[in-house]
C-alpha cells in the first residue's frame, strides 16, 4: 500500500499564485509515483478570485481538496486548523506565494523516510527586502533569548510533520496556538534544512504590522514569563533609585537650605519617565491577560462554509 503525503496550503487573496503553486507541487509529486498524495487548500474567506480558481482546479484533479472558511479567522487559526484536517502519513505545510520552494518536498520526504518525525526549512538567507529580513531575524533572536523552550531561528512553519506529530497536535485544545513553538515543545528531534527564501512570486504580502506584532506577542506570551519578571525587577529597582534620589535631595536641602532650589524640571522628567515605564509594563501584563482570555473562551479554530473533494 502506498504511503500518503498531505500538502497543506493556507491562502487568502492569492489568485495570482494559486495556479503556479498547484502546478509546481503536482510536478514534484507526479515524479514520485510511489506515493499517494492530497493537496489541501484552506481559504480564509478570500475576496478575490482565489476560490473560483481553486474550484476549477479541484474539478479536474481529485488530489486537490478545498476548505472554505465562513469568514476570515486570522493567520494563526486557519493554517493550524488545516493541519488537523490532513490524513496523510506525513503532512507538508507550505505557503501559497511560492516563498516556500516546492522542490524542497523531495528533501523533506527523504529525511522523513530515514525515520525523522519533523523536518523543517530554515531560511538562513532571503531575497525579500533587507529591512524585513533583518527585523524578522532580530525577532527570532529576541524570542529565543526570552523563551523557556529553545525555538528554531528563521523558521516560518514550512516543513514536514509525521502523522504522529499531527495526532499529538489534535489532542492539544488551544484556541489560538503558536504552532512554531508547539513544534519545539513536543520534544521530537528536528531536522533543519537551510534554504534561500525566494521573493514572492506575484502580488503583495498579506502580512502587515499588526499580524507580525500579533505573531511576536503570541510567541512571547505563550513561551516566556521573562517580561512579567522583568516588570517586577524594574519596578523594584526604580523604587530603590527613587528612594535614594529622595534621600540625596533631602540631605542636600538640609545642608544648603537657602541656596538649593529644587525647581520643576526634575519632577516633570521623573513623572514622565515613571509613567512611561508603568504604561509599558501595564501593556505587557495586558498581553498576558488577553492571552489567558482567549484560552478561556475556547472558541473553535475555524467554522467551515464548504468542503470540496473530501
Amino acid at each position: 500500500m502506498k504511503k500518503k503525503i498531505s500538502l497543506l496550503t493556507p491562502c487568502y487573496n492569492e489568485e495570482d499564485n494559486i495556479q503556479a503553486l498547484y502546478s509546481a507541487v503536482k510536478n514534484v509529486m507526479q515524479a514520485k509515483p510511489e506515493y499517494d498524495y492530497e493537496h489541501i487548500f484552506i481559504d480564509n474567506h478570500s475576496s478575490d478570485g482565489t476560490v473560483p480558481i481553486l474550484k476549477q482546479i479541484a474539478s479536474q484533479d481529485h488530489h486537490v481538496k478545498i476548505i472554505i472558511n465562513l469568514r476570515n479567522f486570522g493567520h494563526i487559526r486557519s493554517p493550524y486548523y488545516g493541519l488537523l484536517q490532513t490524513t496523510g502519513d506525513a503532512t507538508i505545510l507550505m505557503v501559497a506565494d511560492l516563498q516556500d520552494p516546492p522542490d524542497m518536498i523531495n528533501e523533506f520526504i527523504a529525511e522523513w523516510e530515514k525515520g525523522h518525525k519533523i523536518v523543517v526549512g530554515v531560511k538562513n538567507e532571503s531575497k525579500e527586502s533587507f529591512m524585513m529580513f533583518t527585523i524578522r531575524k532580530s525577532f527570532y533572536n529576541l524570542i529565543n533569548r526570552l523563551s523557556d523552550t529553545k525555538l528554531i531561528k528563521n523558521y516560518t512553519g514550512f516543513g514536514l510533520y509525521d502523522k504522529q506529530v499531527i495526532d499529538l497536535l489534535k489532542t492539544i485544545e488551544d484556541p489560538y496556538p503558536y504552532f512554531r513553538g508547539l513544534v519545539c515543545e513536543l520534544g521530537f528531534e528536528i531536522v533543519k534544512i537551510p534554504y534561500v527564501q525566494p521573493q514572492r512570486f506575484r502580488g503583495i504580502t498579506k502580512n502587515n504590522f499588526y499580524t507580525l506584532y500579533d505573531i511576536a506577542m503570541l510567541g512571547i506570551t505563550n513561551h516566556s514569563k521573562v517580561p512579567l519578571r522583568l516588570a517586577t525587577m524594574v519596578g523594584f529597582i526604580a523604587s530603590l533609585l527613587s528612594l535614594l534620589v529622595a534621600l540625596v535631595y533631602f540631605v542636600y536641602k538640609l545642608l544648603y537650605w537657602d541656596s538649593f532650589i529644587l525647581g520643576s524640571a526634575p519632577m516633570i522628567i521623573g513623572v514622565f519617565l515613571f509613567s512611561a515605564v508603568q504604561l509599558m509594563f501595564i501593556g505587557i501584563i495586558g498581553e498576558y491577560v488577553g492571552s489567558i482570555h482567549t484560552q478561556v473562551l475556547k472558541r473553535p479554530l475555524v467554522i467551515e462554509k464548504e468542503r470540496i473533494n473530501f
